[in-house]
């Protein structure tokens, strides 16, 4: 595995997770089978391992389901190191699932197809066509690469105890913990002119907001005449029942510890500075844990152990790694280039039927950009 990579991988596994465990009851499909020659691939070997190959037109395959499923990364498609790095990722999956019990497939198998059947239902039939059309996929596709994932990821929890997911619990309290929150966001950036604001100038002006709050002005109005945070303002500045885990770390910590219904003093963050409310707060118990919520944390650990595989034995199983170098353009050379704009436009990201203005993964000044949180990055159909 590639060093640099590592949390570029950590997110692909995490996050993967995240997306496919919500459910765990789709109706059984049919077991994966060895491999056949459905068609003659006289691709390449781009891979070899202990105990199969990775061609060209499967690791093809491998970055178009990955483009489509993480638009973000795209870009990163045409760098060899990570190329190198997602080609090993491919060897892991496949090695892995090739190893799992038959009960791992099944449970995989039914996973992954009510996760599938939820994405999909939750895009517009025309957008879904044309993001498949986009990276020249099918409905099978998809499905083949996330039963993969979610076939190594359930063999991969049989050995998971229920101390082990009490342990994980209490290392992850932030991520059950909610709390309905208030803010007036004052953005280091001018939303109308898009230019600097200095640091001490965007202070004054969340002062000024604290003040009239402090004397009784209504919260929800001074935020949608005030907040420059796109995802809140127009809603009074009302993030409701949102997992903390969610936000940017200040902004978290202040989320968990201020008083309820107290006006915050400024609380700087890399966006601005946010005055807060806490509404409602519901602390994190075990006890009272969902069935779902605790089949995520096995998800988890699951997927911290295929992380340690990843780290620690694929460099091991892997013999050979010849992928072609990526052809890049000589330098002040416009070929290939026609000015467009529309050069490296993101392939629209299938969304949950929750697209409110509190995604928390999206809205501006309150949330992270680290993704950490299910499996990695998994394998292509073959």
């Amino acid at each position: 595995m590639l060093p640099k990579y590592k949390k570029v991988g950590k997110v692909l596994s995490v996050s993967m997770v995240a997306v496919l465990s919500l459910s765990l009851l789709a109706a059984c499909g049919k077991k994966e089978e060895a491999k056949t020659p459905e068609s003659t691939d006289t691709s390449a070997v781009v891979a070899t391992y202990d105990g199969g190959t990775i061609t060209a037109n499967e690791f093809d395959m491998e970055q178009r389901v990955m483009k489509f499923l993480y638009p973000e990364y795209a870009q990163m498609m045409d760098m060899d190191d990570f190329k190198e790095y997602l080609v090993k990722q491919e060897v892991a999956y496949e090695y892995l699932s090739g190893k799992a019990t038959e009960e791992a497939k099944t449970a995989g198998t039914k996973a992954a197809t009510e996760q599938f059947d939820k994405m999909k239902a939750s895009v517009q039939a025309d957008q879904w066509t044309e993001m498949l059309k986009a990276q020249n996929l099918t409905d099978q596709n998809i499905k083949d690469y996330m039963t993969r994932i979610m076939t190594v990821i359930k063999d991969k929890e049989t050995g998971v105890t229920d101390d082990a997911i009490k342990a994980e619990f209490e290392k992850n309290k932030d991520q059950f913990t909610t709390a309905s929150v208030r803010h007036v966001l004052i953005n280091f950036t001018d939303p109308k002119t898009q230019k600097e604001r200095k640091k001490e100038d965007a202070l004054k002006i969340a002062k000024e907001v604290k003040t009239k709050l402090d004397g009784g002005a209504d919260f929800a109005e001074i935020a949608k005449k005030y907040s420059e945070d796109p995802g809140s303002a127009e809603k009074g500045g009302l993030y409701e029942n949102t997992p903390v885990s969610t936000w940017v770390d200040a902004f978290k910590e202040a989320a968990k510890t201020l008083p309820l219904n107290k006006i915050s003093d400024p609380v700087e963050t890399e966006y601005g500075y946010h005055i807060m409310k806490v509404e409602a707060r519901t602390e994190a118990d075990f006890t009272k844990l969902t069935a779902e919520q605790k089949e995520s944390l096995k998800s988890q650990l699951a997927a911290a152990e295929i992380d340690t595989f990843m780290q620690n034995e694929l460099d091991k199983i892997v013999k050979e790694v010849k992928l072609p170098k990526t052809e890049k353009a000589e330098e002040g050379t416009t070929e290939g280039t026609t000015g467009t704009g529309t050069e490296g436009e993101k392939t629209t990201e299938p969304k949950t039927d929750d697209s409110t203005g509190t995604d928390t993964k999206t809205d501006q000044g309150t949330t992270g950009t680290d993704k950490d949180a299910t499996t990695d990055e998994g394998t292509s159909s073959k």
